[in-house]
């Protein structure tokens, strides 16, 4: 009966959680890597990314000298830097303001 009890104060008492503040993991441009790399790499990287959506990322790095890889949590942004990174991109992470 107590975790009953508990779940209710909770409830009564819990506040407004602020969403955790998102980072965004960018990919920069450099000239040792090959672009079917550069697309392997972003689709190994990130879960879920398609072919179409890691060459967009890639052509923007390549034309504007960074891209937008993925907007999240700084426990995954600093995890999706560091394996491109492991695998020779060049990231960085900055707060999504």
């Amino acid at each position: 009966m107590s975790t009953s009890t508990q779940v209710i104060e909770k409830s009564t008492t819990s506040t407004v959680r602020k969403p955790a503040p998102r980072y965004r993991v960018l990919l920069h441009n450099d000239d040792f890597n090959s672009m079917e790399y550069v697309v392997q790499t972003l689709m190994k990287t990130v879960a879920g990314m398609t072919q179409p959506q890691a060459v967009n990322i890639m052509m923007e790095a390549h034309t504007n000298g960074t891209a937008l890889v993925i907007t999240c949590t700084l426990e995954h942004a600093e995890f999706y830097c560091e394996t491109l990174k492991n695998h020779g991109l060049t990231s960085t992470i900055e707060p999504d303001e």
